[in-house]
Order: C-alpha cells, then structure tokens, then sequence
C-alpha cells in the first residue's frame, strides 16, 4: 500500500505532508475550535492524532480564566495585519505547564478568530517554565514594557510598594539582580508579547 510520502512524491502535491509532518505545531480553528492539527502540535500537548479535533482551545491552557484573558489579545493586530504572535503559557494533557510560542494568520480577517491558522513553538529547551501567579504575569509583562514601579502600580490599581515587593521576589525567584536580567532569564521577550491578561 502507498503512504502519504509515496503519493505526495509521485503526485507533486506535498501539502498535506508538509502540514502533516511540519516541525512546528499547525493547528486550524474555527471560533476557538480546533479543526485539525498536525502530529508536532498533537504531540506537544501529549495527545494522540486526531483526539484534538473538535475540541474547544481552552482545554490546552491553564485555566478557563486563562482562555478568557488571552481570547481576545490578538485581534486588533489581525485585523490590522493579519498577523499575530506572542509566548505564553500553555498547559500539557497531564497538566504540566510550558512556555510557547504562538503566531497567527487569519482567513477572515474582519473576524479574526472565525477561521485562523496558528503555531505553536515549544519553548521549554530555552524557557523551562517557572511557576508564576497571574499577578507575576501581569508585572513581568509590564516591566518589559519599560513600565516603573508607580506606573505599573497605577495600571493595576496596586500601591507602588506592592509592585516592589512582587519585583523583589521576582528577582528572588529567577536569581537575578536587576530587572535586565529578569528579563533576559524569560527570554528577552518583548513586553507587548508576553501574554498576562
């Protein structure tokens, strides 16, 4: 019996092996459901081919509220130009959290999320996740907006000694001495592209 390899090298038409076989995770959605995916992006959340199909995205991340905040982070950069990535957090079958990389084209670019084509990068060789809460999300991504403490205070309704004692234990936590460094240790991502909310 032929395989997909054999006929897409006879037949000129690698498409569907290139999506099948791509190195990088491809996942189609449809109004935030998954309509097909490729092997990489299967086997990066640990689930079998095919048992993704259908399912609603919110299950491959670490909480409903999770999926609710990011929903609709990318939408004004797709209709705009159809273009979107950010590095998230993005959680596995057995519950195991890990940084990735995510980029985005959409069909249907007045309605982004109607009908979209995604990867997904896994980014723990280079980023093993630290547990952060959301409000450690929520700062980091403001410091790599260049944010000080008392703008960061009063973005998130904090006092500005609070954000220092969150950044403080930051620092604590990822063994670094300054905010540069916090930074670097994440990745160096910029700010507008690490998802918090």
């Amino acid at each position: 019996m032929e395989t997909l390899i054999d006929k897409a090298y006879a037949s000129g038409e690698f498409s569907e092996l290139a999506f099948l076989y791509a190195p990088v995770g491809l996942v189609v959605t449809e109004n935030r459901v998954i309509r097909d995916c490729n092997l990489t992006f299967s086997r990066m959340f640990g689930y079998e081919h095919g048992e993704l199909k259908g399912q609603i995205f919110a299950m491959l991340y670490p909480s409903d509220e999770e999926f609710v905040n990011i929903r609709d982070r990318g939408i004004p950069a797709l209709r705009e130009t159809n273009t979107y990535w950010d590095e998230r957090i993005m959680a596995r079958r057995d519950g195991s959290l890990f940084w990735c990389r995510t980029r985005g084209h959409s069909f249907t670019p007045e309605e982004p999320l109607m009908r979209a084509v995604w990867s997904f990068a896994d980014l723990s060789g280079v980023r093993p996740y630290q547990p952060l809460t959301r409000r450690e999300r929520e700062i980091v991504s403001h410091l790599a907006d260049g944010l000080t403490s008392k703008e960061i205070a009063i973005k998130l309704d904090l006092s500005h000694r609070t954000v220092e004692v969150y950044r403080a234990k930051l620092l604590k936590k990822f063994g670094v001495s300054n905010t540069s460094a916090l930074l670097q240790s994440l990745g160096a991502v910029e700010g507008e592209n690490i998802v918090a909310r």
